[in-house]
């Protein structure tokens, strides 16, 4: 692993808002033991503050992005990182990206602002401004052309402009770059992605973090009762 372990440097540090999530509070640390680990849970519970923070504290531009691409519209992020305790592998990656779905817009302004300084990066997105395709495409495109494998990637949510059909073929993409050595680190709530074999699943609650099998997350569960009974639901959820 690229990354092995993040944890928190000072427990009696409370000088942000972010101290105050219970999760936050009850984290101590994280190790990535496999190729794949998903952060999951129900919105509002950290994940992507925690999320945001480890990518930052690698080195990743707040708003996303390569280590090497680094700009800032509105600075937002929770000083989570300067408390992280890295402890990185003995193997340095060669590659890198964080993507984050809300700041994505921004990423790709900032990739045409660089292209027209810099002609030529745009081939590392496959050729083309990643505000000339829609939301879901520039997504996929980016994951496509621009992670190279033996690298550490960070996504938030990346499910959020991917149909079911693209978020298969995510799955495919991220087996090639994993074959060739690359390390994943996902907040979702994709049960289609989460499905990814062998991945550590951490469910993020109150409590904290809890490694969770598959078939035990509400993501999978909740999903699965739906679809084997919509109309049961839409009667209970819907009834006057």
């Amino acid at each position: 692993m690229f990354l092995r372990e993040v944890s928190i440097k000072d427990k009696t540090i409370n000088n942000s808002y972010v101290y105050d999530i219970p999760m936050i509070q009850a984290f101590n640390s994280l190790s990535f033991n496999k190729p794949v680990t998903f952060l999951c849970g129900e919105n509002g519970t950290g994940k992507s503050t925690l999320l945001e923070a480890i990518a930052i504290a690698y080195g990743f531009n707040p708003e996303g992005g390569s280590r090497n691409l680094m700009f800032s519209t509105c600075d937002t992020h929770s000083p989570l990182a300067d408390n992280l305790r890295m402890v990185k592998g003995f193997e340095q990656a060669k590659d890198g990206f964080f993507l984050r779905a809300e700041s994505f817009y921004n990423v790709a302004t900032s990739i045409d602002e660089n292209e027209r300084e810099r002609s030529g990066l745009l081939r590392s997105y496959g050729g083309k401004s990643l505000h000339a395709q829609s939301h879901g495409e520039s997504f996929f495109a980016l994951m496509c052309n621009r992670f190279y494998g033996h690298g550490l990637y960070i996504l938030d949510e990346p499910e959020a402009a991917l149909s079911p059909n693209r978020q298969l073929s995510m799955l495919t993409l991220m087996h090639d770059l994993i074959k060739e050595g690359s390390q994943f680190i996902i907040a979702t709530h994709s049960p289609i992605l989460m499905a990814y074999p062998e991945a550590d699943i951490y469910v993020c609650s109150d409590e904290g973090l809890t490694l969770t099998a598959y078939q035990d997350t509400d993501n999978y569960q909740v999903t699965k009762s739906f679809l084997q009974d919509p109309k049961r639901y839409l009667r209970f959820l819907l009834e006057d």
